[in-house]
Parts: C-alpha cells; structure tokens; sequence
C-alpha cells in the first residue's frame, strides 16, 4: 500500500514523503492516527502542487538548520545533577535535561529529536548526543554530566 506521510515517522520516513507499507499497518495505525493518508491519483496531484508550493520554505530551513548545526558542533552543554561518593550519580541523565540545558544557552530543539548515544547515562563525564534537525542535518554535539 502506498501512502503518503503527514508527520515524521521514526524508521519509516519524513513528512510530505510517499513510502510503501504493509497492507494492515496503513490501515489499522498510520491512517487513523493521522500519520498519513491513502496515495490516491487525487492526493498524490494535490501532494505535487503542495511541495512545488513549499520548495522555497524547504530551502529556507534547511539554511536555518544547517546554520544551527554549525554552532552546535561547538558547543560543550554542562548538565549539572547530583552525584553520589563514587561517581554515580542519583538516577540518569535523559533527552528532557538535554533539552533544557541546550534551551538554556539559547538553541531551542525539541527533546523527541534529541538521541544519546550512549543511554542510560548514570554517571559523571562526558558523552555525545545527535539532534535531528532536519532530514540531511542531523549533528553531533557534546555534553558534560558534572556533579553540583
């Protein structure tokens, strides 16, 4: 079944791309989640006049995310948290507090689009992450967990 995406789909796809799926998964999650829509003749024409219309806007935001890639590879994020004697700290540093600190020093990116490497990370040091700014730009930046 061919269909076309309306929001980003992890390991599936991007918004506005058509993919092809499996028969029950069209139809019993992704259309009545509203994830996609059917690709008939009709939608895939007005799909088309959509994107020609949205080419200019694309072009402008890749610019806006390649250009946020290019600070944030130089940025070192600090994560403050408590630490117990031996270097552990209390729970686990997440994507939430990533968020929050990166918000903190002016680069404002959703959390669902952050991934740690290397999760659960449990103690002091530092570690890599990758923000999924848009479908090419996806970079690589580091943090620091220190103890208050």
């Amino acid at each position: 079944m061919e269909i076309i995406l309306k929001k980003n789909v992890d390991k599936l796809g991007y918004k506005d791309e058509t993919v092809t799926v499996k028969n029950g998964y069209g139809r019993n999650f992704l259309i009545p989640q509203g994830y996609a829509v059917l690709a008939t003749p009709s939608n895939k024409k007005a799909h088309a006049e959509m994107m020609k219309q949205r080419a200019h806007k694309e072009s402008k935001i890749l610019a806006e995310a390649q250009e946020i890639a290019a600070k944030l590879a130089d940025v070192t994020v600090k994560i403050a948290t408590k630490v117990g004697e031996n270097g552990k700290i209390f729970g686990s540093v997440n994507t939430v507090q990533l968020a929050d600190a990166l918000r903190a020093i002016g680069f404002d990116i959703d959390r669902k689009s952050i991934k740690i490497k290397e999760e659960p990370i449990k103690e002091v040091g530092t570690f890599e992450a990758e923000a999924n700014l848009h479908k090419g730009v996806k970079p690589v930046f580091k943090f620091e967990v220190v103890g208050e």
